[in-house]
């Protein structure tokens, strides 16, 4: 009985070892394999290894600041002060008396006798489509420029073309049908749209409203500008938040609103091994750990976090920069090591800021594999005592 108690004792344990050998393994590369990655080839470029502290946080967060709406485009104007092609436009004209190109003359009674009086007239001319040239005709004045001047530029450059033929002549130019002054909003809006500016000045939020708002939850929607050759996007809640940034459209723009779930990925030694999604307003280091549990305190190196990115070369110190070679993207593969044993990491962590497909790893600690060991043998002993009892 003692025997077959210590023959499959020893089968127990000799399975558990073997069981061990082959998964007592970490879920990923040790600190020091990881930072001896230093200099490897990735894309033709090579690995840089940085530590992360408050300076290296800073230096990320001023290299991914975004350009604003207000100081790429700058604001808009209201419609009905610029005239364009296809609009339709009326010009009323006055000509002090005594009228001599629009006046009329009327019949008066003087000391007893008929007489002949001059008279102020004015002359409201029908509404003109400005055409594929961009002029519009006024009798006396000729042809005039209209697309792409104010309506008052339009009437004064009448007064200056009818001066010398009529008398003291004064002009009024009104927009009567806005037909150029469109912006098209498009993407993921309840329904894409060519909205009509107005001289109530349309911005960019209130053209998003025309279209119904948006599909996606403001959190994860982007708002792209499209003014000529520039494009810019800023996150919506961004927009909301800063009134400066709903700008006043222009005539042409086209608004789109994009769904960008930005995610990072986070494995190793973290209390939740998984893809997390983040707003399009951005996460810093800190927030990203807290999304995942943080570490897991039974297994994690907590001198073993890492951030795994190919990142923009303006972010990297001048002396990393100056010997960094980039990769088929145009970036650096970087490996930013953080140190949760320090506690002014965790201020740096507040400014970190954490970008679309990073991956947040955190090596196993020295002792972990160990530890599990002794809980296999732990628990293969327990299973040998229960069976002798058995037998």
């Amino acid at each position: 009985m003692n025997l077959n108690a210590r023959k499959l004792g020893s089968a127990v344990l000799a399975a558990a070892t073997l069981t061990g050998c082959g998964t007592f393994g970490a879920s990923g590369p040790r600190t020091g394999t990881i930072l001896a990655a230093r200099g490897r080839p990735v894309e033709h470029a090579e690995i840089k290894v940085i530590d992360v502290d408050a300076n290296v946080a800073q230096r990320i967060l001023a290299a991914t600041r975004r350009p604003q709406f207000s100081e790429t485009f700058g604001e808009g104007y209201p419609v009905g002060t610029v005239v364009g092609r296809g609009d339709s436009v009326a010009v009323t004209i006055w000509e002090a008396p005594p009228a001599v190109l629009f006046g009329s003359i009327v019949a008066a009674s003087r000391g007893g006798e008929a007489a002949a009086l001059p008279v102020g007239q004015n002359l409201d001319l029908p509404e003109q489509i400005v055409d594929s040239t961009g002029r519009i005709t006024v009798p006396f004045a000729g042809s005039v420029q209209a697309a792409g001047r104010t309506t008052e530029e339009i009437a004064q450059d009448i007064v200056r073309r009818l001066t010398g033929k009529a008398h003291m002549p004064q002009a009024i130019v009104r927009l009567a049908r806005n037909a150029s002054a469109n912006v098209t909003v498009v993407g993921e809006v309840t329904t894409s749209a060519r909205v009509p500016l107005t001289a109530r000045g349309e911005r960019v939020l209130d053209a998003i409203a025309a279209a119904g708002g948006v599909k996606e939850a403001v959190s994860k929607t982007s708002i792209q500008l499209t003014r000529g050759g520039s494009v810019l996007a800023l996150p919506m809640a961004e927009i909301i938040r800063d009134p400066s940034q709903n700008i006043m459209l222009r005539p042409n723009d086209v608004v789109t609103a994009l769904y960008q779930p930005y995610s990072f990925t986070a494995l190793g030694a973290v209390k939740n091994n998984a893809e997390i999604q983040f707003e399009a307003t951005g996460v810093t280091l800190s927030q990203a750990l807290g999304r995942i549990g943080g570490v897991d305190e039974n297994r994690a190196n907590i001198r073993g976090a890492f951030i795994f990115r190919f990142e923009d070369p303006a972010a990297l110190p001048d002396e990393v920069r100056a010997t960094a070679r980039v990769a088929s993207n145009g970036r650096v593969p970087v490996i930013y090591r953080v140190d949760l044993r320090n506690p002014e990491t965790f201020f740096a962590a507040q400014n970190f800021p954490v970008k679309d497909k990073d991956v947040i790893y955190v090596s196993t600690a020295p002792g972990a594999d160990f530890q599990k060991f002794l809980n296999m043998v732990s628990s293969a002993a327990f299973s040998i005592i229960g069976l002798r009892q058995n037998i």
